[in-house]
């Protein structure tokens, strides 16, 4: 027999204490996830996805997407129309201001030259745009002109009218006005300031009822937009119910499955913003003949101004958010019922 022993079992099987360990792979910065480029060119490519879907199912159904961009541009148009031609009438700020005029008569012994320097000071007051002075021979004349008893006032031994400055004020509000009225008629050689405070008291109110009747009516249509783009979201919804409920079943988040529904309420909106500005631009035009027309009549060169292209570039804007919004409380209204069963 030989004297060696072999050895045990647990000896050959069990590894040997000096026998050294596999080395561990070192974790690198790249296993952690992607980088935020990665990431960033993910989400773009995302919403590139989601806009071109958007596109091509809008594009499937042109006439219905015309359609619907027809009627936002109409009800977007209203408003806006009424708030232009508002604007447009207080570009006749000169009529506006002569129709609240101080009247001050001088008194008789007041001189053409007196006058001119009174209406210098006057001019370069706070509060005043104009001054003009009319002198007695020229009131004289054009009340002969107006009353139609020039013979009568031809009879007269002297000129019984006194000269007047007209002040033309900046704005048109009653305290202010009278503000203006109390210093004016303290000034010299200044014998009465005559202002009709009832006639601006009709035309602010006037002016405060449109711009009353302007708000309502915007606040209206644009909550019938909001209804209308709602709707029609709502029926995107159902027609692509069961695609969504799969896309929720295998993981798609909420924001995947409602940014496609949000672009398209916003290219809604796109549409309708330009098919009103559109509509806007042509209206104006055709009613400016009959404007032009009409000023014509009473020696004015009265014209429609077009629609600035900041008021047509805040309507794009406007109706973009519109759009969106609406899209965005279709879906979350919609989303909760979608739920993968």
């Amino acid at each position: 027999m030989s004297a060696t022993r072999s050895p045990k079992v647990s000896e050959r099987v069990a590894p040997k204490a000096a026998d050294p360990q596999p080395p561990k792979k070192k974790k690198h910065d790249d296993d952690d996830g992607p980088d935020f480029a990665t990431l960033f060119r993910a989400w773009i490519e995302s919403h590139r996805a989601s806009l071109l879907d958007s596109l091509r199912r809008l594009g499937k159904q042109p006439i219905g997407s015309f359609f619907t961009c027809m009627v936002m541009a109409v009800a977007l148009s209203l408003p806006m129309g009424l708030s232009l031609l508002l604007n447009n009438v207080e570009r006749l700020g000169g009529s506006w201001q002569r129709a609240a005029q101080i009247s001050l008569y001088l008194q008789l012994d007041a001189s053409p030259q007196q006058g001119e320097a009174l209406r210098e000071q006057i001019k370069g007051m706070p509060g005043v745009a104009d001054a003009e002075y009319v002198g007695r021979d020229q009131a004289l004349e054009e009340f002969q002109q107006q009353s139609g008893l020039g013979e009568a006032l031809r009879e007269l031994p002297e000129n019984p009218l006194p000269g007047v400055v007209l002040v033309t004020p900046n704005e048109v509000d009653k305290p202010t006005l009278e503000a203006l009225r109390q210093k004016l008629s303290e000034l010299p050689k200044v014998q009465q300031a005559q202002l009709d405070l009832v006639w601006v008291e009709r035309l602010a109110a006037i002016l405060k009822l449109g711009d009353r009747f302007v708000f309502g009516l915007t606040v209206l249509l644009v909550s019938a937009l909001l209804l209308v783009i709602g709707n029609t979201i709502r029926l995107h919804i159902e027609n692509r119910r069961t695609e969504i409920e799969v896309i929720k079943l295998v993981g798609g988040t909420d924001s995947y499955v409602r940014r496609p529904f949000l672009y398209m309420g916003a290219l809604y909106g796109f549409g309708a913003g330009l098919l009103s500005w559109g509509l806007l631009a042509f209206g104006l035009n055709w009613l400016n003949d009959a404007v032009v027309g009409l000023a014509g009549l009473y020696g004015s060169d009265f014209a429609l101004a077009g629609v600035p292209v900041a008021d047509g570039l805040s309507l794009l804007l406007g109706a973009v958010l519109l759009g969106y919004i609406g899209a965005w409380i279709a879906v979350a209204r919609h989303l909760r019922e979608l739920a993968p069963k």
